[in-house]
């Protein structure tokens, strides 16, 4: 995408040089970074800074813990907003902060009542909607191609009931990550999370 540069991180790259071209102790590579060797951006350059082309809708989230965590990864990768819909909290809250830890107060987002207003608005400002949901004729994450010229949002569905249906009949299309387990689902905030890396990895 034009314009947008991923976060540097200078220190571990000369390390790893370093590391790599001389084979030091290993102790000596593996030592735990200090917040402050960290190199990251503040609250206003984060604002300021080019955004990923991506919103995440969330639709009837009911845990502040998974609202916080989506907040938390979406202000990792620069996404560009957060669409709050139906009966998802929207911040200030303590127990989202529990998980967001400030990143509610960087990351843009609206407040929309209806999942599939928010989803026919986001379409008519020309984003490609993608639901995450198990349906027929998904779309695996890992086949999933993008153009990098256009917008996207993905929306993600209650706990308990997932995406509803009349959301996944708005949307352009719903993307499935493969499971080789017992369970039938993930977490919805750890879904996010896979689902943003996925993405950001194709845009960026």
């Amino acid at each position: 995408m034009t314009g947008f540069k991923p976060l540097s991180t200078p220190l571990l790259t000369e390390k790893n040089y370093f590391c790599n071209r001389y084979v030091l102790n290993r102790n000596d590579c593996m030592r735990k970074l200090k917040i402050t060797e960290l190199n990251r951006i503040t609250a206003e350059e984060f604002k300021q800074a080019k955004k990923l082309p991506l919103v995440v809708v969330l639709d009837d989230i009911r845990s502040l813990h998974n609202i916080g965590s989506v907040f938390r990864t979406s202000d990792a990768f620069r996404i560009e907003c957060i669409y709050l819909c139906g009966i998802t909290a929207v911040p200030p809250h303590p127990e989202m902060h529990k998980t967001a830890l400030g990143a509610e107060f960087t990351v843009d987002w609206k407040y929309v009542n209806n999942a599939v207003d928010a989803v026919d608005n986001l379409r008519k400002e020309g984003y490609i909607v993608y639901s995450i949901e198990q349906v027929e004729g998904s779309i695996m994450l890992d086949k999933l191609e993008l153009d990098k010229t256009k917008k996207y949002a993905i929306v993600m569905g209650n706990e308990v009931k997932g995406v509803q249906q009349e959301v996944i009949d708005h949307s352009d299309g719903c993307i499935e990550i493969p499971q080789y387990g017992t369970k039938h689902s993930l977490n919805v905030s750890v879904t996010t999370g896979i689902v943003i890396w996925d993405l950001f990895k194709k845009l960026s």
